[in-house]
């Protein structure tokens, strides 16, 4: 399993492991056959060894899951993400950021619950304590993508070498996901164009957006879980 919660880099994750697994260029539209997502798992390609497949979730541990990799991303980054583009797609009109986040805190905006008790069930899970889950955050991938895959490359029995890493990393940077966005006509837009669904994947841009106010919101609903995995709390 690719776990995340939304808008925490999967699909750029996905990106880079089909490309490196397949040798094979990623697509919007070919990735659900080289790494699926929850529904359409029957139609994965056998890329991994024993023909195991790369199948994506976003949602909380199941008992169901075999051995996993989690990837997580800071939840104001997150927010910021889903407040920006559910706003481009007018599914929150005259919604300001303010009203906005103690209901995603909450979890009442994803199907999947709040973000800090997605964190629990993945690293309190009985996967997790048996050594099933490979925890990733978004933020070590962006500061040094090759490390971080060819740690992921072990944890799947995987060995292919440097370049082929370098190879993936290189046709699948920001700059050029958008560009294979702008060929797809997978994804919805708003009225003027807005709302893309590759955006800038900023790392702590919650810095220059968020208020001390809205700092101390987060960190009541999860405040425990950012400090769990790393990221700082209370600094603005």
């Amino acid at each position: 399993m690719i776990a995340s919660y939304p808008r925490s880099g999967n699909t750029w994750f996905r990106f880079l492991l089909a490309n490196i697994l397949t040798g094979e260029a990623s697509g919007f539209e070919s990735i659900n056959r080289a790494a699926p997502q929850m529904g359409l798992q029957a139609i994965g390609r056998p890329l991994l060894p024993g023909g195991g497949r790369l199948i994506k979730t976003h949602e909380p541990w199941r008992r169901e899951y075999g051995r996993a990799v989690y990837l997580v991303r800071d939840v104001r980054d997150v927010m910021l993400s889903y407040f920006t583009r559910g706003k481009a797609l007018g599914l929150m009109p005259g919604m300001t950021l303010d009203e906005f986040m103690p209901r995603f805190l909450a979890g009442r905006f994803s199907a999947v619950g709040s973000w800090a008790n997605h964190v629990r069930t993945w690293l309190e899970s009985p996967l997790a304590a048996s050594g099933g889950v490979l925890v990733v955050r978004y933020e070590d991938m962006r500061a040094d993508t090759r490390g971080g895959l060819e740690e992921l490359l072990k944890f799947l029995g995987c060995a292919k070498d440097g370049f082929a890493i370098e190879k993936a990393i290189a046709a699948n940077s920001l700059e050029q996901m958008r560009a294979e966005e702008d060929r797809s006509q997978y994804f919805p837009r708003g009225a003027d164009g807005s709302g893309r669904f590759v955006r800038e994947g900023a790392v702590e841009g919650w810095r220059q957006k968020l208020t001390p106010a809205q700092v101390a919101l987060v960190n009541q609903y999860a405040g425990t879980e950012l400090a769990r995995m790393g990221y700082s709390v209370g600094e603005q």
